[in-house]
């Protein structure tokens, strides 16, 4: 496990595959020694993001379902930038490298071509729909403003596998493209590149599965439970202010009764009217506050100044 105390250039000496997270995460070479928690100071990056992301793709190692202090503005421009590189450099260089190495004029290497570019376009639509839906969506929630018509569940359900095509494209080249030494040694190069960009790949979908999706459900979960305390906060403030007026004053009565822990029969002795009549109070109550609940009328009483908290049964 890798920590904020570690020098930067020794995550790179022992894991290489690092170099890609790096400027995912806009950290830039020529660091000199600085520790990993300096490097990230530098660069604005949150240090326990980024070592959750690198402790996770090179060890395998993290428990992330209750980690409130992965950074989820961190982790999504490292998510949009690796989407970047790979449609806008990765998929492109490596298209390139294949069409170097293959005998354009070969039949079997126009199928491999087409392949590739089947596969490609797999990735971009999955990829461009993260761009398109998953991400503005969970910019929303940072925001404060979330889309309700969207939640992550819905991504995990569309997140299958993307990389299928590519084993098919690998194992036809192994087996059926023997090539003089020139083109063969390019060839073996392309190919060790798709190994690369198949590990990638994987990672990045590990990181988006295990690290990213349980991120936004936590999200998720405090936009819904400020929904439902915005909700209460609106039908019993709002509401209950705006026809505090309409209340007689036997209803208050009933109301400062009710929040004070006494039954309909309790009351109706009280105030020296039937048990009839308080029903009739209560249910007039409910429809001018719209509060149907103990715990909302005990909320208005208190806030409108009919109790002291002191008094109230909770």
């Amino acid at each position: 496990m890798y920590e904020p105390d570690d020098k930067m250039s020794s995550l790179i000496r022992d894991n290489y595959d690092i170099l890609q997270s790096l400027g995912s995460f806009g950290i830039s070479l020529g660091f000199g020694d600085k520790t990993v928690q300096e490097t990230c100071d530098d660069n604005g990056v949150d240090t326990h993001t980024f070592l959750a992301v690198v402790n996770f793709t090179a060890n395998g190692q993290g428990e992330f379902e209750a980690d409130q202090h992965i950074s989820v503005p961190t982790l999504l421009h490292y998510l949009e930038a690796s989407h970047a590189y790979f449609l806008d450099f990765q998929l492109p260089y490596i298209r390139r490298e294949l069409m170097e190495s293959l005998n354009e004029h070969d039949s079997l290497a126009k199928l491999i071509l087409r392949m590739y570019d089947e596969y490609a376009h797999e990735i971009q639509r999955h990829m461009r729909y993260e761009q398109k839906t998953l991400f503005p969506y969970v910019q929303s929630l940072l925001d404060g403003q979330p889309k309700t018509d969207y939640n992550v569940d819905t991504f995990s359900k569309h997140h299958s596998a993307t990389d299928k095509k590519l084993r098919e494209l690998k194992l036809l080249i192994i087996k059926y493209l023997p090539q003089d030494g020139l083109h063969n040694n390019q060839l073996t190069a392309t190919l060790h590149d798709i190994y690369e960009n198949e590990v990638w790949l994987r990672q990045h979908a590990m990181v988006e599965d295990h690290i990213f999706v349980p991120a936004i459900r936590r999200i998720e979960q405090t936009a819904r439970q400020s929904d439902v305390t915005r909700n209460i906060s609106e039908m019993v403030f709002k509401s209950g202010t705006q026809n505090s007026e309409q209340l007689s004053d036997r209803e208050r009565e009933v109301i400062i009764a009710l929040v004070q822990g006494m039954q309909n029969k309790e009351i109706a002795d009280h105030l020296c009217i039937s048990v009839n009549t308080v029903i009739t109070h209560r249910r007039n109550i409910a429809r001018k506050l719209q509060i149907h609940s103990p715990a909302g009328l005990t909320i208005y009483a208190i806030v409108n100044n009919l109790v002291d908290i002191s008094s109230v049964k909770l």
